[in-house]
């Protein structure tokens, strides 16, 4: 019961789902390793999202709408993330400067343009997807967002204060790997080696915006992890689009 509690504000925290959990952040955090499957059951949620459309509406358009229905689910939380982080990269000065500018709730010229690198990338990625596995590939993309998250804490150093701080320690697990090869056997069985292919980008591309991270902040905020999350769909998205075409 107490692991349902938690899974139940993990599930709150990362949707516009609310499940009236009264746990903690930190509790929250000590589930960082089961983020993934909270991603299956945002893809779950998108995947049929994008299916039902694939049958009424031209493919284009299913791929904005698809792409419109996971920010909209995860509460657009993730994307003020990456469009703060796209900020703070932009910029100049000390990393505690940096880190402000992160903070800072006005949108400038580096966030609008990493928001529209990730945001038209993923949309074009969900539409190279054949629509007859367009559910498989927006269920593992969601995986993928969640794994990416996993891997940029794994190699992030937590700033003193902000909850991100939990995440990234909770992270630092030898059960990593494990997770992550279980996923990527999952998502095998799902849709094949796109479906692993997928999978492996997204925990490479989080491990190097972590290092990322460490380069041009030192510390990663809740920001950069939000951050990950997008650009792990994305990232995720591309690895099963360039294995099909590959394969």
């Amino acid at each position: 019961m107490d692991f349902l509690r938690k899974f139940a504000g993990l599930i709150s925290f990362s949707t516009i789902f609310p499940l009236g959990s009264e746990a903690t952040v930190e509790e929250i955090a000590s589930l960082t390793l089961h983020w993934p499957l909270v991603g299956a059951l945002i893809g779950v949620i998108v995947g049929s999202g994008g299916l039902l459309a694939s049958l009424i509406l031209p493919y284009p358009v299913v791929a904005c709408a698809a792409y419109a229905l996971a920010i909209w689910f995860t509460g657009f939380h993730h994307l003020d993330g990456l469009i703060d982080m796209g900020d703070a990269l932009m910029s100049h000065g000390s990393f505690e400067r940096k880190i402000e500018i992160m903070r800072d709730p006005r949108i400038g010229t580096g966030g609008l343009g990493l928001l529209i690198m990730v945001s038209s990338l993923t949309v074009a990625s969900v539409y190279s997807i054949p629509s007859d596995i367009i559910f498989q590939g927006l269920l593992i993309s969601e995986v993928s967002a969640k794994i990416c998250l996993t891997g940029c804490a794994l190699v992030s150093r937590p700033l003193d204060s902000g909850t991100g701080r939990h995440f990234i320690i909770a992270a630092r697990s030898p059960l990593i790997a494990p997770v992550w090869f279980l996923w990527s056997a999952a998502a095998y069985l799902l849709l094949g080696i796109p479906g692993a292919v997928g999978v492996a980008v997204a925990a490479a591309s989080g491990v190097f915006i972590g290092f990322t991270a460490r380069r041009n902040f030192y510390w990663s905020t809740g920001d950069v992890l939000g951050a990950s999350n997008e650009i792990g769909r994305m990232t995720g998205l591309l690895g099963i689009a360039a294995a099909i075409q590959l394969t």
